[in-house]
């Protein structure tokens, strides 16, 4: 049984100068499978600062490519036509999802390259798909023994390849997401059929599972899925991470979300994903996660995806600055292909964001919401702030040289800098009826300090 209170444990573990022990007080604290108790668990420090995560969409789902939404329209063929040429072409008429785990076959997937660029992108941790809806399992569980990435199709622990490169290639943190149903698993439809009275999958497939995950790769983020279904008392959450919080190896840093059962996300865990692409545009009282696409039609890999598909850096550094001013987290989502390829409209994105934030990153990570999220007079400006300094991130170059910002405090001494930008601060003065108005001389192309969206920071 858990225990709400401090436990006090008093320990020997020195002795003074003069002889006397010295007894050291160890505090601890333990959670009780309660929400109550679960919601009181303060977030670790290190994910509010992150600001910045990776979400990798890489499943069998990226067999037939036409991403990952595709499946929820499995049994309206007609409504995709190039899904029906696909598997007319490829797949006999008694198909099954089992069919597509020999193409699964991660032949270029290279750990390492991916740690790299998810470095470059300017991330600060990732989260990576262990088991999507399907079922199939990208390391070598002992629960789905003949059903995962080391039996079937890769024949490689690619959860293990990806944990390893990022903890000896860089300091990104590693997530791990985990589907707690399967579309075709016979003892969840049973469950299902049951109304749920019976929670044979829950105990025999879906809770060993994360148990086996969390001691294997001791991950820094769990990030549960497949929720809307089942209560969390079918389902086991509140044990789990009582257990999770209170006796695993990652209990002291570990973070969670909130998609534990039927009518829990949006109220518990450790931060509020509420929906997917979750964007409120205004301050929220508990820390919460935007999971965005940058394809804006899909989570998975598309073959028929065109360019105008996918956001522009513009947008997403716009999605950047609105969640981090408002307190949230921005999980940005790339889909893999089949192969183990991240192709290079991907890359370039993520590079490119890399790039924004080597200029303009201390606006950014370790920040907090500043008093006003977005200006009053100037559209496309977002605040932040840290150690004294509020940044406005300012979307669109302000015409013809004078830049009003309706919300800013002005306060004698203060100084203006461009971040990026070497020339010395700019001159401001009073603007009418309130904030201030900046004086920015002409700067030529070659000295702009980035591409997309300008940091001003007032000190």
């Amino acid at each position: 049984m858990y225990t709400k209170t401090l436990v006090l444990i008093f320990l020997a573990v020195s002795t003074t100068a003069d002889g006397r022990s010295a007894n050291k007080k160890q505090t601890e604290i333990r959670y009780d499978p309660t929400w109550e108790s679960l919601d009181s668990r303060p977030l670790p420090t290190w994910y509010d600062e992150a600001k910045i995560g990776i979400f990798v969409s890489w499943a069998l789902f990226s067999v037939p490519s036409f991403g990952s939404e595709w499946f929820w329209e499995r049994w309206k063929e007609d409504k995709n036509p190039m899904y029906v040429q696909y598997m007319k072409e490829n797949y006999r008429p008694d198909f099954t999802y089992a069919d597509f785990a020999s193409d699964f076959t991660a032949e270029f997937y290279d750990a390492e390259a991916w740690a790299e660029l998810f470095a470059a992108s300017g991330a600060k941790y990732i989260v990576f798909i262990t088991k999507h809806h399907g079922g199939f399992c990208n390391w070598p569980t002992n629960v789905s023994f003949n059903w995962n990435s080391m039996m079937v199709g890769p024949k490689r622990d690619l959860v293990g390849e990806m944990s390893q490169s990022l903890r000896s290639k860089t300091d990104l943190r590693l997530g791990l997401y985990h589907s707690l149903y399967e579309w075709f698993h016979p003892l969840f439809l049973q469950d299902k059929a049951n109304n749920y009275t019976t929670n044979r999958f829950a105990k025999e497939k879906t809770m060993p599972e994360l148990y086996e995950l969390v001691n294997t790769y001791k991950p820094d983020i769990v990030w549960s899925d497949g929720d809307p279904l089942a209560p969390d008392t079918y389902w086991g959450s509140k044990e789990f991470l009582a257990w999770l919080y209170n006796d695993s190896p990652v209990k002291e840093k570990v973070v969670t979300n909130d998609r534990w059962g039927k009518g829990d996300h949006c109220h518990h865990g450790g931060f509020l994903t509420c929906h997917d692409r979750y964007n409120p545009g205004v301050l929220q009282p508990r820390k919460w996660e935007d999971a965005m696409t940058i394809d804006k039609k899909s989570w998975g890999f598309r073959r028929e995806a065109v360019l105008e598909d996918f956001l522009t850096m513009d947008e997403i550094i716009a999605v950047l600055a609105e969640t981090v001013s408002c307190g949230g987290n921005m999980l940005i989502n790339v889909g893999p292909t089949k192969y183990g390829m991240i192709s290079p409209i991907y890359e370039e994105r993520l590079r490119q964001m890399g790039e924004w934030l080597k200029v303009n990153g201390e606006a950014i990570y370790a920040s907090k919401p500043w008093v006003a999220q977005n200006d009053t007079v100037t559209p496309g400006v977002w605040y932040t702030q840290r150690a004294g300094t509020v940044y406005a991130i300012v979307l669109n170059w302000p015409q013809p040289g004078q830049l009003i910002l309706g919300s800013a405090l002005p306060k004698s001494g203060m100084k203006v800098n461009l971040l990026g930008y070497t020339e010395g601060s700019f001159t401001w003065q009073n603007a009418s009826p309130k904030g201030i108005s900046i004086t920015i001389p002409p700067i030529p192309v070659n000295q702009m300090p980035c591409q997309w969206a300008w940091v001003f920071a007032m000190t």
